[in-house]
C-alpha cells in the first residue's frame, strides 16, 4: 500500500516534472525517497534476488531528479540574495542556459526506454516479486509479524541509531551531516508510514517527534542546500561561467546547527 501510494504519486507529476515545473520536480523527488525508504524500512521481507537492481536503478532515477533540483535550489538564492543588483541579470542568464540544460536532459531520461523498465519493474516486484512467495520459515514469520509490532521495533531501531549520530553534530563536516540528515528522513518518513494505522489520540506522541524531526531536517537541508550551492558555483567558476560563492556564511551555518541540534535535544526527551 505505501509503495503503490508513491508509485501513484510518480505518475501523477510525470508530465510536470517533464515540463521543466519547479515544484513537481521537487514532489516528485519527494516521493521517489518516501519509496526508497519503505524498501529499506521493510527490507527483511523484500528481500530477494530483484531488490538489488531495483534499488540500483532507484539510485540512477535519483541522481537524474537531484542534479536538477539543486540547479533549481541554488537559482532560487542567487535571485532571493540579489534582487537590488540590476548587473546579477548577467550571471543569471549563465545559470538559467545550465538549467535549462539539465531539464532537457532530465526530460529524456524521463520519457526513456529506462524510465517505463523502470517503473513497469518495480510496480509488478511490489504486488508479486520473489520476496513475496519466499520459502523458509524464518521470512514465513517476518511476513507473518504484526505491522504495529514490527514498526515500533524498527522506529525505536533507528530513533536510537539517529539521537546517537546527532550528539555528534557541532564538530560533524559536511559529509557527516548529510549523512545525518539522510538518517533523519528515513524516520521523519517512516513514522509518517503508519499514520493512517492510528485513531488521532493514539498517534499523539509520533506527531510530537514528527515536528522536532521537520523541525531538524528543516535545518539540515538548508545547510546541505548552501554547500552545494557553494559547489556548483565552484564548478561553474573553473568552466568560465560567473558565480558568486555567496552561499555559506559562518554565521548562518552555526545558527542552523544550533537550532537543528536544540529539535534533536527535544525529541530525546520524548518518551520511544
Amino acid at each position: 500500500m505505501i509503495a503503490g501510494r508513491y508509485l501513484g504519486d510518480l505518475a501523477a507529476i510525470h508530465e510536470a516534472t517533464c515540463r521543466a515545473d519547479p515544484v513537481a520536480l521537487h514532489q516528485m523527488r519527494l516521493a521517489l525517497t518516501r519509496l526508497r525508504t519503505a524498501i529499506v524500512f521493510f527490507s527483511p521481507m523484500v528481500d530477494d534476488a530483484r531488490r538489488a537492481q531495483i534499488r540500483s536503478e532507484l539510485k540512477w532515477l535519483n541522481g537524474q531528479l537531484g542534479t536538477v533540483r539543486d540547479l533549481d535550489v541554488a537559482m532560487e538564492r542567487l535571485k532571493a540574495g540579489n534582487k537590488q543588483r540590476p548587473q546579477a541579470t548577467t550571471y543569471y542568464r549563465s545559470w538559467n542556459e545550465r538549467r535549462a540544460d539539465s531539464h532537457r536532459h532530465l526530460a529524456r531520461a524521463l520519457r526513456s526506454a529506462r524510465y517505463r523498465r523502470l517503473i513497469e519493474n518495480i510496480s509488478g516486484w511490489v504486488e508479486n516479486g520473489p520476496w513475496s512467495i519466499k520459502q523458509g520459515k524464518r521470512v514465513a514469520q517476518e511476513r507473518a509479524s504484526p505491522i504495529a509490532s514490527y514498526g515500533a521495533e524498527k522506529l525505536t531501531r533507528w530513533r536510537e541509531k539517529l539521537l546517537e549520530k546527532c550528539r555528534k553534530l557541532p564538530k560533524m563536516d559536511t559529509k557527516k551531516r548529510h549523512r545525518l540528515r539522510l538518517q533523519n528522513k528515513k524516520l521523519t518518513y517512516s513514522i509518517e508510514f503508519f499514520k493512517d494505522l492510528f485513531p488521532d489520540k493514539r498517534f499523539s506522541r509520533q506527531q510530537a517527534a514528527l515536528k522536532h524531526l521537520r523541525k531538524a531536517q528543516k535545518s539540515l537541508g538548508q545547510l546541505n542546500d548552501d554547500a552545494k550551492g557553494h559547489s556548483l558555483a565552484t564548478a561553474l567558476q573553473r568552466e568560465g561561467v560567473h558565480a558568486p560563492l555567496q552561499f555559506l556564511s559562518p554565521k548562518r551555518e552555526k545558527r542552523l546547527i544550533r537550532t537543528a541540534a536544540a529539535a534533536y535535544r527535544k525529541l530525546a526527551a520524548l518518551k520511544p
